[in-house]
């Protein structure tokens, strides 16, 4: 017995002084990564790294193994390795930042698939792109994206929308986690208050997408996408000023509800509270803002691991812009001209996966705007609410990779103008399905259709039709057509409208405005011999919109008038953009577009308003390992377009010059869990009133006091109005806040 205890005990120490032992340290760039997951593959050994991102991995018997990590936003890498008896292995790796060309999607086909694996082209952008160019609001940010430009409409309320190919914000969807809860009157309030702490990515598609999403998916969609709460840090702050004396601080928090849920909350303010007049006109150059935004997210655990998620958000912002002696005692009257615009906004949208075998989700949304304001002495005072609910259904048979859906819509809409006669109820019941047929490893295809129906205009078609040649694993072609509508609603936030003394006047039973489109698609990746990479994405495009219906307020002083353009417009070009990385730590992200966007009326071909014919984006980064630094500069540059005169004495340009905004950023990153940046922003000092007597039309009378009218309302040229003008802030393409320095603080803890 004796002897049998002795072999035992001989026999287990044997194997613990076998066992060894994996270490190493995981970094990026020569800077460490903490919390990196490190597995050990064929054994139960797993650990995440430390802040100077070694990791330990103990009590390895002997045996060939693969150790793999992963971090979020990196390449996963893998090593295979051998452990013999009583070893110490040491073990490093030099982690890659992902590129967006292997991003996984969902914008483009309602499921998550590798973007190199869609049929659909979706340009991706992380939180990492955005951070180049730190912006107070979403809207802001779109600057620096190839092909999309967020157009001020106002250069007094600086309210806006995002253009998409040169297409207006009217044909512009945007999403958030998917759900259409951002739309028409509501765009650009709807795109401010996303705390940066919130955002995971921003999806993007150009072109007709109403095949899966409906009326509005006309030009294009934007579909930011929110962190998921299991992945979120613990803590992120965000904070920056400039020397405008704007202040724009984000919060984000995540913690755990016992094993029943994960939350992440984010709040997000922003503070701009000094007038300042460099053009000299006594009006505000930017608008004057106070925001607030709370938006919180719940991942609930499920025993299936299925989808149950539910987040909303709350939006205040009160902001005017004016003359410089202008305060709340003025608002609505006709001593100072300002005008101020108090918005609400509640959202609401959730996920579910139904218990079921099958692979069935219901998502929804819901949104509440309230805008209470006034233009000078007129008031605008509109609600809108949007209600949607939709089911899908993904099924795979052999080949066929099935998705049927149905949706409802519920749209209220309800203002004090004359171009809202009555509250607009809308309810849009829908039916979709998509084909994605795989006939091998290279080709392709997707089939899709939708049904819609309105009350106004009836049933409504939007086939779909997309392919994919995958020629080699760094060489993609695709080919995509389709339809797109968009239902018009006769509301508007244009000053012309709220005079209260126009009647509208519709001339025909509206259609809804159809698109007609086509694009090619080329991607190529290029791997060279000493680690870098370099990535060509190109896109032609053609779309053709019939139905287009355009306010008129020029025919007539003293009406609006609808109608369905009698003829078509045209949008059609080409856009190009390269990501390089270099293994010396340079990135380059470029981007081109060149593009021609017309209307044609009774045979007379014009250029669209505020559409410039070429434009390009860059961001050049380079880190200097050595003194811990990043340096980021970053801009955009865009051709003429034509501009929105008053008539054939106006004195501004016709058509805007070529201009450029430009920034500079410095991030320096030694401490732990703490980035510390700054730089300038608009380095050329560029503004629109550079080469224009001025910019606002008569702002030394805003309330056309002194403006001489004929019998039939036309302006007459006085001595005091020799270019027959009346107020008009609406002669606006750009920015107009010059160059300013910024300071910033990021904190994380995870």
């Amino acid at each position: 017995m004796k002897n049998l205890i002795l072999a035992f005990c001989l026999l287990i120490s044997n194997v613990i002084m076998a066992q060894s032992e994996i270490k190493g340290t995981v970094v990026s760039d020569g800077r460490p990564l903490q919390m990196a997951n490190v597995i050990l593959r064929k054994s139960n050994k797993a650990t995440v790294t430390n802040e100077k991102g070694s990791y330990t991995l103990k009590n390895i018997l002997p045996g060939n193994y693969e150790v793999i990590v992963s971090y979020t936003g990196f390449k996963t890498e893998k090593i295979a390795i051998t452990v013999a008896d009583s070893t110490e292995l040491i073990v490093d790796f030099e982690l890659k930042e992902t590129h967006s060309l292997d991003e996984v999607v969902v914008t483009g086909t309602l499921k998550p698939v590798s973007r190199l694996e869609s049929a659909v082209p979706v340009e991706v952008y992380k939180t990492s792109f955005f951070k180049k160019n730190p912006t107070a609001n979403v809207f802001d940010a779109m600057q620096n994206v190839n092909g999309v430009r967020p157009q001020l409409n106002c250069n007094i309320c600086n309210t806006g929308d995002i253009h998409i190919n040169g297409l207006e914000g009217p044909y512009t969807l945007v999403l958030i986690d998917g759900m259409p809860i951002v739309s028409g009157l509501s765009t650009v309030y709807g795109l401010s208050g996303i705390p940066n702490s919130l955002l995971e990515r921003i999806e993007i598609v150009k072109g007709p997408a109403s095949s899966l999403y409906g009326s509005e998916a006309v030009g294009g969609l934007i579909n930011i996408i929110t962190k998921n709460p299991n992945n979120a840090p613990l803590f992120s702050a965000d904070s920056f000023v400039t020397d405008w004396g704007e202040w724009n601080l984000d919060l984000g928090f995540k913690g755990n509800v016992g094993k029943t849920a994960s939350v992440l909350t984010g709040v997000n303010y922003f503070n701009y509270s000094n007038p300042i007049d460099n053009n000299h006109d006594n009006f505000t150059d930017v608008t004057l803002q106070d925001r607030v935004s709370a938006f919180q997210k719940w991942n609930f655990n499920r025993k299936s691991n299925k989808l149950l998620s539910l987040a909303g958000r709350y939006f205040y912002e009160d902001r005017w812009g004016g003359e410089l002696q202008w305060n709340k005692s003025y608002r609505g009257g006709d001593e100072v001209y300002g005008e101020s615009i108090y918005t609400k906004r509640w959202e609401l949208l959730g996920a579910y996966d139904l218990p079921t075998v099958e692979k069935m989700r219901f998502s929804f949304s819901y949104t509440d705007h309230d805008q209470n304001s006034v233009y000078g002495d007129m008031p605008f005072l509109a609600q809108q609410r949007i209600g949607f609910g939709q089911l899908t259904w993904d099924k795979k048979i052999n080949k066929n990779d099935l998705l049927f859906g149905t949706a409802l819509r519920y749209q209220y809409y309800d203002d004090n103008t004359t171009a809202t006669i009555e509250e607009d109820i809308n309810w849009i019941p829908s039916l979709f399905v998509q084909d994605e047929i795989a006939f091998n490893d290279t080709h392709k295809i997707l089939l899709g259709a939708r049904y819609d129906y309105n009350r106004n205009h009836g049933n409504i078609f939007t086939p779909r039709f997309a392919y994919k040649w995958k020629i080699n694993d760094n060489n993609i072609l695709r080919f995509n057509t389709g339809t797109g509508f968009r239902i018009v609603n006769l509301f508007t936030e244009e000053h012309a409208a709220l005079t209260g003394s126009r009647d509208v006047i519709v001339l025909e039973e509206l259609k809804p405005e159809r698109s007609y489109n086509a694009n090619l698609n080329y991607l190529k990746k290029i791997y060279t011999g000493n680690g870098n990479f370099i990535g060509l994405e190109t896109t032609a495009w053609y779309t053709r919109f019939s139905n287009s219906i355009i306010p008129d307020y020029d025919t007539n002083p003293n009406q609006i008038i609808y109608k369905n353009l009698d003829g078509h417009a045209v949008t059609k070009g080409v856009s190009a953009n390269v990501d390089m990385i270099f293994y010396n730590g340079l990135k380059l992200i470029l981007g081109a577009t060149y593009m021609d966007v017309t209307k044609t009326e009774d045979e007379v071909t014009t250029q669209q308003i505020l559409t410039e014919k070429f434009s390009g984006t860059w961001a050049i980064s380079y880190r200097i390992s050595d003194l811990f630094l990043d340096v980021d500069y970053t801009g955009n540059v865009y051709g003429p377009m034509r501009l929105p005169r008053l008539g054939d004495l106006d004195p501004r340009s016709e058509f805007s010059p070529t201009w450029s905004v430009q920034n500079i950023q410095f991030t320096f990153n030694k401490f732990k869990n703490i980035e510390i940046y700054a730089g300038v922003k608009n380095l050329l000092n560029w503004t629109p009133n550079k080469g224009n007597p001025f910019i606002i039309a008569r702002a030394n009378d805003p309330f056309d006091k002194n403006v001489q009218f004929d019998g039939n309302g036309n302006v007459q040229a006085t001595a005091d109005n020799p270019y027959a003008l009346t107020f008009d802030p609406g002669y606006v393409y750009g920015p107009n806040q010059g160059i300013r320095s910024f300071f910033g603080l990021r904190y994380t803890l995870r």
